[in-house]
């Protein structure tokens, strides 16, 4: 096992260096952040000298090893528009956008595993049908139209719930939480609910085709002969197989949940990272994207260790060591 993690450590350690390697020529290929940060009033001299302010002098080589020395130190260089630390102006907006994601898959969570083994269960109740066919929708709709039509329904027609903001914020650990105020979770509902409505969809079909899949099989045909009830067989058994293709689902998609929440938080008005990093793109700010892209790489790379452990977890039979 400790050889097993060692290597995935190794491994996901060369594919954060790739990343970085792909990230910054890729970013550095695309425009001229001096056509949008500097005027064009300015002569030959400060034009230059503006360039130098921003290190874009240096070859490309120069400055991506630059880039290098002070990611190894946790600094990701300093924002072009904010002149502040890139990292740090990204973990400042972060737990908001982490706020929106979590709330989003718990969401899926709550609302499409028991729908999902329900219609798993009783696949020709009309009530099933109806559930798979509204999935699609979850699937089909684009985001932005649910978001404002989310926001015509139940702010503008119905005053229930705002329409833009984070609300009211409470300090817990050191950082601003919504969720542990009521003005904050009311403000929260509506963006999360949003995120949530492809991964509600997601999760339902992925549940049923487990529950399908898994009640035919003999040990729960087995379960059952011993006489336990329903209730039991469905936790301790059918469950229990069907979470392992989930949390890998699960764990992937909170990951893309957090780096594609741009359109959620622009239409809300919500105060994370998203929004951020799409005002840094129209203004050129590379620094800021660069390091926002290595967070989220960061996040994947993390969440795809802890999926690999839970699977050992839930699932003993999944060797995490290769055969000799």
């Amino acid at each position: 096992m400790l050889g097993w993690t060692l290597k995935r450590i190794a491994q996901s350690l060369l594919v954060v260096w790739l990343m970085t390697l792909v990230v910054f020529i890729g970013l550095n290929a695309i425009g001229n952040p001096l056509d949008i940060l500097v005027g064009e009033d300015l002569n030959q001299a400060e034009r230059l000298a503006a360039i130098a302010q921003l290190g874009l002098d240096k070859p490309l080589w120069q400055q991506y090893l630059v880039f290098l020395q002070g990611a190894v130190h946790g600094h990701l260089g300093m924002s072009f528009v904010y002149h502040e630390d890139a990292l740090q102006l990204i973990l400042q907006r972060l737990p908001a956008t982490l706020e929106l994601a979590v709330g989003a898959l718990l969401l899926a969570v709550v609302i499409g595993i028991p729908l999902g083994m329900f219609a798993g269960m009783y696949p020709d109740n009309p009530l099933s049908k109806v559930l798979m066919a509204s999935s699609i929708l979850g699937f089909s709709l684009p985001a932005f139209w649910v978001a404002l039509m989310m926001i015509l329904v139940f702010s503008i027609n119905l005053g229930w719930l705002p329409a833009s903001g984070r609300g009211e914020t409470r300090e817990l650990f050191g950082v601003q939480w919504s969720w542990l105020t009521l003005d904050g979770l009311k403000h929260l509902i509506l963006p999360a609910l949003n995120l949530a409505l492809f991964k509600i969809s997601l999760v339902l079909r992925l549940t049923r085709a487990g529950v399908r899949e898994v009640l035919p099989q003999d040990y729960v045909k087995f379960a059952r002969a011993k006489g336990l009830s329903p209730m039991r067989v469905m936790l301790m058994h059918v469950m229990r197989n069907t979470m392992i293709p989930l949390v890998t689902v699960l764990g992937l998609e909170l990951g893309s949940t957090i780096a594609y929440a741009v359109v959620t938080e622009s239409i809300f008005a919500w105060p994370g990272a998203g929004k951020l990093i799409l005002d840094s793109i129209n203004s050129l700010d590379r620094p800021v994207v660069v390091a926002y892209l290595m967070i989220v790489v960061v996040i994947f790379v993390i969440l795809n260790l802890i999926v690999d452990g839970l699977y050992h977890l839930l699932d003993p039979r999944v060797r995490v060591e290769s055969p000799r």
